[in-house]
């Protein structure tokens, strides 16, 4: 991607809007394994020609980089919008 001068955090952050995804969390029953996004990004990753992105661990690598907040709502982590 680089070499193509495509830049890789515009590239993933494209899949949230730019911003991040603050679901409601009220227990972890309703957090999903992989999303609509997810499988979106699983799918382009791929025909850039990256492995091993399916979209489940697309899904955890959007919660770990911060695309997708998922913590519980009454978490001191949550991100509040206010």
């Amino acid at each position: 991607m680089q070499q193509n001068g495509e830049d890789f955090s515009q590239f993933i952050w494209a899949f949230v809007g730019g911003k991040p995804q603050i679901n409601n969390v009220p227990d972890l029953t309703v957090v999903p394994a992989k999303t609509a996004i997810s499988t979106a990004m699983s799918k382009a990753l791929k025909k850039k020609g990256f492995a091993f992105v399916g979209e489940t661990t697309c899904y955890a690598f959007m919660q770990s980089m911060g695309l997708v907040d998922d913590h519980l709502n009454d978490c001191f982590c949550k991100i509040r919008l206010s």
